[in-house]
């Protein structure tokens, strides 16, 4: 029986990911999550995992996480924003967008 470790589980759930098996990748990523909760990294690939596979509330609960920890993560404010709007909640999604686009450098 293989041992597996944290990276391996990242791997793999990098490897789900990548193939477009979001739902595959999201089991695998809460595991790693569960061993290394503080893991920024794991965490925005969860929430990326979650929006492409719908479970938008989830997304949105890992984005609000990661920008706790991090308010200058600007892909994370750009998902959140993108997050909201996709669940028809344009008003609540503008300033993330606009704080991602400054924070990017982009024209707002």
């Amino acid at each position: 029986m293989a041992v597996h470790n944290a990276a391996d589980e990242y791997r793999m759930a990098k490897f789900y990911f990548d193939s477009k098996a979001y739902t595959d990748a999201a089991r695998m990523l809460e595991g790693v999550l569960a061993e290394e909760p503080a893991n920024l990294s794991v965490r925005l690939l969860l929430a990326r995992s979650y929006y492409h596979s719908a479970r938008l509330g989830r997304a949105e609960a890992e984005l609000h996480r990661i920008l706790e920890a991090n308010p200058a993560e600007d892909y994370a404010q750009m998902m959140l924003g993108r997050t909201l709007e996709r669940q028809g909640r344009t008003e609540e999604a503008r300033p993330h967008l606009r704080l991602a686009a400054a924070m990017a450098g982009e024209s707002v």
